[in-house]
């Protein structure tokens, strides 16, 4: 007979009184870290095709201004062209203003680095490029930059 009597080791259970702390610090990164996208797009462009592609190094000093056709409820109605800047449609007289506004919001680093992103759909007229542009000149605002897609 033996003296040491052979118990049977279980493995303990699981605590899980801490996982929903776990949960919820997981759950707060991701909605710190997760970049959303602030602009509803209300015109439809086909970005144009290029040769010469370079990529923007400082994006958090980057406007956007999109020109294209106007949707509704997301089909292109067929119409003259329009300009987005953010949330609101705008005509091309009112560039200047809202540059301006921007620049002053903008750290003076950031002020120096500021850079126009204009996205046009490949069939906009290029009146409207240029009118878009004279006001960006009258902004002070001269840095540009044209969106397109790699060349096949």
């Amino acid at each position: 007979m033996s003296i040491y009597n052979r118990k049977q080791h279980q493995v303990p259970g699981l605590n899980t009184a801490s996982l929903p702390d776990l949960i919820f610090t997981v759950l707060f990164f991701f909605m710190i870290v997760t970049h959303m996208r602030k602009v509803v797009l209300k015109v439809k462009y086909q970005v144009p095709q290029g040769t010469e592609l370079t990529r923007l190094t400082k994006k958090s000093a980057v406007s956007y201004i999109y020109i294209g056709k106007p949707v509704d409820n997301g089909k292109a109605i067929a119409g003259p062209y329009c300009v987005q800047i953010n949330d609101k449609y705008a005509k091309p007289g009112d560039v200047e203003d809202y540059m301006s506004e921007e620049k002053k919001r903008m750290a003076p680093e950031d002020q120096q680095l500021m850079t126009v992103s204009i996205k046009a759909d490949k069939n906009t007229p290029m009146r409207l490029v240029t009118s878009v542009k004279q006001e960006l000149r009258a902004a002070k605002t001269l840095r540009i930059n044209y969106s397109a897609t790699q060349e096949k």
